[in-house]
Parts: structure tokens; sequence; C-alpha cells
């Protein structure tokens, strides 16, 4: 039996995205939607952080950041994106997402034509 990382609240967010898909269609830029999944979290009492900073760190130093779209729950790395197909470069950013602020489960999602498509993107090396 395969067991689902952080089941509840995945499942929560992703019908969240769906609920977001079905009001707004396809025609808005990618901002729309992060701002709809802002208001979709606040109504629904998730915690999220919004383009959450995080470090690069080599051998404990800093050589830059990035931010993530949202961290859910400070559990869940979601990234918001616009289009109809899964990229491999957009898999690669959310593990590297993953892996620099050592989170467990992402959730890419774009949001297109065909109306949102979620990918669970898993961090291998997640340490406890």
């Amino acid at each position: 039996m395969v067991k689902i990382i952080y089941k509840d609240i995945s499942y929560k967010v992703v019908g969240i995205l769906f609920d977001i898909a079905k009001e707004l269609g396809s025609s808005f830029h990618e901002k729309y939607y992060q701002r709809a999944l802002e208001v979709h979290l606040r109504k629904e009492s998730i915690p999220f952080k919004k383009e959450s900073k995080v470090d690069i760190k080599v051998i404990g130093n800093k050589i830059g950041h990035h931010y993530i779209d949202f961290v859910i729950d400070d559990k869940l790395v979601l990234e918001v994106k616009k289009g109809n197909i899964f990229r491999m470069a957009d898999i690669k950013q959310v593990l590297m997402y993953l892996r620099s602020a050592n989170y467990k489960l992402g959730l890419l999602v774009y949001f297109g034509s065909g109306g949102v498509r979620v990918k669970r993107v898993i961090n291998s090396s997640y340490r406890i």
C-alpha cells in the first residue's frame, strides 16, 4: 500500500486549486491564480507563507537565495505556473526548493486551457 505524504493538507489544497480553476477559468496571468489561492487559504484558515525566501548554501555559507511561491502549513511547497504541460525545468525547480529548504513534498501546479494540473514532487533526500 502506498502512503500519501501529508494527505489531509495536500487534498485540501488540491481541492482549493480546482475551485480556483473553476472560478477563474484559464485566461488569467499566474499572479491572479496566486492571489486567488491566498484568498482561499485565508478563508479556510490554512496557514501559509507567500514568496518564502530560502537561502542557497554551500558548506554553510550563503551564496544566494530564491523565493518559493507558497509554503503551506510549514510542510508543503507549492509552485504556481501558467501553462498546460509539465516541464522538466519546473519539476527540477520545485525539487531544488524542497532540498534547499528541507521540505518533503512539493506541488507543482499549472493553470491552463485544460483546467488545473497538479504534480506531486517528493524530496527523496529529506532530513528529519
